[in-house]
Order: structure tokens, then C-alpha cells, then sequence
């Protein structure tokens, strides 16, 4: 009960300090009467500087949250006290302090995810995604292992409910016969007995089902963060679109499993999944993680570091920002181009390195097919493709690093650079050391690995040179993210419900 009558005694402090600089006069004194302290409550209720908000959210906390929110407060106070005796411009940092709602919305893009959530609950939901991301990149990495394996095509049937795996000799039998009827079986595994298929069954089954485990490991921290009440409108929107994108998620699998057991048009074609749908549901995979890892990163640290940065270093990290941003797109669609060399089995294709067989454009790169289509399907151009843009990539990463080395950057920005140069090079060294050695599955789960790595030092890169204050397009982005979740959510159900 003293914790909490000293913070509202903060709080009248507070509001009186705030009225005083409002009104334009001296801030000397920070504790002022009573009476005065009513009435720069009720001049700032009028003045719609969210103080009412403030006020009324203060009163509904814990003491303990809530002494240590003011005891924070209090020393914004002491500092736009400092800087008016200097001059500054105390009275609009004084109304900020005051102001948690308008705080939230002028800030950097995505802060509205933290506004009004308790630091506990901030820093373990922090925890709790940043866990998630590092699940989906484990997902990533096994289905990268299944297809390498060619394990993806060994369960011929999905349950979106799951199903539990055979347990007896007889369950083992009765799989076999169904993986029997498929397409890759009679072309390309025919040889195969019960205990080789176990091999690869077990890598899809567990591929699949760690894909169910993390909708529960997601799902059930969400709910029991909603009924404490630590789930703001902006963040329900997110973790719902997280959901909806998850279930979207074993949709594409799913579909992409499908193409695959269809019967090739040339009859002697090893089968093999769509190189499109697999594309698809990398790149799906990629968005979740993208998602994930920015909201973690967002709750971790709310305020962007160039708020309190000097001219020069936030200028040379608005500069930064316009640089990383296609650069990360780079990154980006370089990963794409690695799911259609995946989906071509390209990387056992021109095993040699820096030419292609001895050309540097092989003679099969023109395959007689339509453009678009040869710039897809086409195994010479598809691997001559992903070659160009990885190089690509390496030296626009290599001019940005040498670049950015004697502007005034932040700390957090120079170290995401530093992290983003040494992944991508050791990323495009170890795609070359892997295509020299015609793709054994350690090195082919290890660059695709290097790909999810590649692509979250971009993302911390961007996150760490966010500006200070969002966009009008952000905050618009960030109000659409509660129903555009719920849409999801409800359109992911009723597709489950159709699918057979």
C-alpha cells in the first residue's frame, strides 16, 4: 500500500510539473500543494494529453507494477527538468512522458505490440517467441533433411489432426502397402523392404509432427497470456495472423506433398514434388520465421535505440536503412531461387565451380522452353540463376559492410552488419563447397541452415536501424493487424474444413 500511495504521489508530481511546462512557465519546483496538483489534472484531462489514460491505467495496477513504473517516470521528469534549465525544449518531452498512448503511437514501427503490456509479461513473451523462431528454424532445417533424404513422399495420406505412427509389425506392413501404390516407389524405390522405408518414414512423420507440437507450443502460452490480460489489441492481431499462417503453413505442405504423388508425364522421370509448391511453401516457411523473429525482437526491445542517438549517428542509420531493405529482399529472394534448385535436384547438376561444366553460360541454359517457364524449370538455369544472385548477394553485402565502416552507425546496427557480412560469406562457401561435392546431406541441411541465418541478420539489421518514429503507412499496417489476423484465421479454418 506505501508503494502504491508513493507512486500516485509520483503521478500528481507528475501532472503538475507537465501543466506547468505546458502553460509555457518556470518548472522549478517538483513537488508542488494538493490543490495546485488538482488543478494540473483537470488542465491536462481538458488538454486531451492522455493523462486520464495514464491516470486511470496507474490506479488499476498492481503496487508493485506500478511504483515501478513511476519510479521510471520519475526520472524522465528529473531529465526534461535538466534540459529545460539548459534551455531545451523540456515542455514537449515533459507532455510525451505523460502522454503512454500518444508515446506508443508516435513511436518506431510495431511498438504498439508492447503499449500497455506489463515489462514481465514483454520480456517472457519475448522469450516465449524468440523460442518459437528458433522451432521454425529447426522445422526448416529437418524438412530440408527429409527432402534430402527423399523421406517427403514416404507418407501418402494427411490428417490434420495428426495420426499416431505404426506401432506393430502388422501397422509397418499396412504403411508399406499404401507407399507401395505410389509413383516413387514403383520408378524409383522398387528395391526397397519395410526396414529401409521405416528410414524414411520417420523423417517425415517427424517432420510433420514438429510442425503440430509448435501449434501447441504457440498456441497454448497465447491463450494463457490473453486471460492474464498481457495481450494488447495489436498483438491479439499478430498472434493470430502467426496462427493462421502456421495452419496455412501444413496446408502448403500438403499440397506440395500431393504434386508429388501424381504420376510423372515421362513415365521413365524419377517423381518429385512441384518445384513451385515447394518454392511456396519455402518461402512460407521463411515469412513465418521473418514474422516471428521481428515480433520477438519488437517486445525485447520496444524503443527504437536512434531515439536517443546523435544527429550524425541517426542519419548515417536512416542511410543504412535505405540500403539494408532491398538488400534484405536480395537475401530474400536468393532463398527463393535455392527451393527451385531444391525442387530440380540442380545442386547434383555442373559440379564445378566457377564454370559450369567448363562455360560460363552452358549450352543447356536455352532449353527450348518458353522463357518464363526455362527461367523455372530448366535444371542449367535454375542453377546458373541461384549462382548469379548468391554472388550477388555476397558483393552487395561486401560494399554495404565496407561502406558503412566509418559512419558514426550505433552500436546494435554495427554489430547486425558485422553478422550479416561473415553469414553470408561463409553461406556462399559453403553452397560452393556443397555443389562440389555433389550434396551430401550434411553440407545440403547445413546451407540451407546458413540460408535461415543469412536471412535473420537482414532482419535484425532492419530491425536495429528502424526509425525512431513510424510512418502514417506503419500505424495504419499496425490498426489492420487485429482483423487482418482474425480474416486469416477464420479463412485457414474453413479451408481445413474442406480439405479430404
Amino acid at each position: 500500500m506505501a508503494q502504491r500511495q508513493g507512486a500516485l504521489l509520483l503521478l500528481r508530481r507528475g501532472m503538475a510539473v507537465c501543466s506547468r511546462c505546458s502553460a509555457g512557465g518556470s518548472a522549478g519546483a517538483l513537488a508542488g500543494s494538493e490543490g495546485a496538483a488538482q488543478q494540473a489534472w483537470r488542465a491536462l484531462g481538458r488538454g486531451g494529453c492522455g493523462a486520464q489514460r495514464a491516470w486511470s491505467s496507474l490506479r488499476a495496477a498492481p503496487g508493485r507494477d506500478a511504483a515501478g513504473a513511476w519510479r521510471s517516470f520519475a526520472s524522465r521528469l528529473h531529465a526534461t527538468l535538466a534540459a529545460e534549465a539548459n534551455g531545451a525544449a523540456g515542455a514537449a518531452a515533459g507532455a510525451a512522458a505523460a502522454s503512454a498512448g500518444a508515446a506508443a503511437a508516435a513511436g518506431p514501427p510495431g511498438a504498439a505490440l508492447a503499449a500497455g503490456v506489463p515489462d514481465a509479461a514483454r520480456r517472457a513473451m519475448a522469450w516465449w517467441l524468440g523460442g518459437c523462431t528458433a522451432w521454425v528454424f529447426a522445422m526448416v532445417v529437418i524438412g530440408g533433411v527429409t527432402r534430402l533424404t527423399r523421406s517427403g513422399l514416404s507418407m501418402t495420406d494427411w490428417k490434420f489432426t495428426g495420426e499416431r505412427p505404426p506401432l506393430t509389425q502388422a501397422d509397418w506392413e499396412a504403411e508399406f502397402e499404401k507407399y507401395k501404390q505410389s509413383p516413387e516407389f514403383r520408378l524409383a524405390h522398387s528395391h526397397m523392404g519395410v526396414e529401409d522405408f521405416k528410414f524414411i518414414f520417420w523423417w517425415e512423420y517427424g517432420h510433420r509432427m514438429w510442425g503440430r507440437v509448435l501449434g501447441l507450443v504457440f498456441a497454448l502460452p497465447t491463450a494463457a497470456f490473453a486471460v492474464k490480460g498481457a495481450v494488447n489489441g495489436p498483438l491479439a492481431g499478430r498472434l493470430g495472423l502467426l496462427f493462421a499462417m502456421g495452419g496455412a503453413q501444413g496446408l502448403v505442405g500438403w499440397w506440395m506433398v500431393r504434386s508429388g504423388l501424381e504420376e510423372p508425364e515421362d513415365r521413365h522421370a524419377v517423381p518429385r514434388v512441384s518445384p513451385y509448391r515447394l518454392a511456396a511453401h519455402l518461402t512460407s516457411a521463411f515469412a513465418i520465421y521473418a514474422t516471428l523473429a521481428w515480433t520477438t525482437l519488437t517486445l525485447a526491445a520496444p524503443a527504437s535505440a536512434l531515439a536517443a542517438a546523435p544527429p550524425a549517428a541517426a542519419a548515417a542509420a536512416a542511410a543504412l536503412r535505405r540500403r539494408a531493405l532491398p538488400l534484405a529482399a536480395l537475401v530474400g529472394v536468393t532463398a527463393v531461387s535455392g527451393a527451385f534448385v531444391a525442387g530440380k535436384d540442380a545442386g547434383r547438376a555442373f559440379n564445378t565451380f566457377p564454370k559450369m561444366n567448363g562455360q560460363w553460360v552452358p549450352d543447356d541454359y536455352f532449353s527450348g522452353l518458353p522463357p518464363l517457364r526455362n527461367a523455372f524449370e530448366n535444371t542449367a538455369a535454375v542453377q546458373l540463376h541461384h549462382r548469379a544472385l548468391a554472388l550477388t548477394t555476397l558483393a552487395a553485402v561486401a560494399a554495404l559492410f565496407a561502406s558503412s565502416r566509418g559512419a558514426p552507425l550505433p552500436a546494435a546496427p554495427r554489430r547486425w552488419l558485422a553478422a550479416l557480412a561473415a553469414a553470408t560469406g561463409a553461406q556462399v562457401a559453403l553452397g560452393i563447397t556443397t555443389l562440389l561435392l555433389h550434396v551430401p546431406v550434411p553440407l545440403g541441411a547445413a546451407h540451407q541452415a546458413g540460408a535461415m541465418l543469412v536471412f535473420a541478420s537482414a532482419l535484425g539489421l532492419l530491425h536495429s536501424v528502424r526509425p525512431a518514429a513510424a510512418s502514417r503507412a506503419a500505424r495504419a499496417v499496425s490498426r489492420a493487424a487485429p482483423p487482418l489476423g482474425l480474416a486469416a484465421t477464420a479463412a485457414v479454418g474453413y479451408a481445413v474444413t474442406q480439405m479430404k
